[in-house]
């Protein structure tokens, strides 16, 4: 079992029993899924972006990541429908903890001049979103093979109803959240 997985169990878990009042470990909210996704705007003109940043998100979550394509044609932006523009990745299980705990302890530490990560990124039910300037903060990404720097979105969908307990949830797993 994963060190996060654990301390959930062990040190979260009971604490969100008391502060929320509930009956049965089951209404306590839990980590559901982390989607994990690169927007890729060039690669309407570089194909070759596709490939660097594939291996850039395998490399960082330890799993095969997925091609999102249009859903529209916009002319605007140079889009046809059904045109590769981003991959994606989602973590389930002891892999979304491994991630989370690297993510937590590992990377976020690393980000120059981190004031901790925002308290409004919540959509209102307890779902959090963190987007991350460069995939180079990542330790798992050797900083000579990366030909961009990329930014990349972080979803951590919580069992949680309100923002509040997914607050207070993501807390007591180690987010460090901004001061304000």
């Amino acid at each position: 079992m994963s060190r996060l997985k654990e301390r959930y169990q062990k040190e979260a878990l009971p604490t969100l029993m008391s502060e929320f009042g509930y009956k049965s470990v089951m209404q306590a909210p839990r980590l559901e899924k982390i989607v994990v996704n690169i927007g890729l705007g060039e690669a309407t003109q570089n194909p070759h972006a596709l490939e660097a940043a594939e291996r850039d998100l395998a490399a960082i979550t330890g799993q095969h990541p997925v091609i999102t394509r249009a859903k529209r044609s916009v002319s605007g932006f140079k889009v046809r429908k059904g045109m590769p523009i981003g991959i994606m990745v989602t973590l389930r299980g002891n892999r979304m903890y491994d991630f989370f705990d690297r993510l937590v302890n590992a990377t976020l530490p690393r980000i120059r001049d981190f004031q901790g990560t925002p308290q409004n990124s919540f959509d209102g039910r307890g779902n959090y979103s963190l987007g991350l300037r460069e995939q180079i903060m990542f330790p798992e990404i050797e900083y000579d093979k990366v030909d961009k720097i990329r930014g990349l979105e972080v979803c951590i969908i919580t069992t949680a109803r309100t923002n509040e307990e997914g607050r207070r949830l993501l807390e007591l797993l180690g987010v460090p959240f901004s001061r304000g």
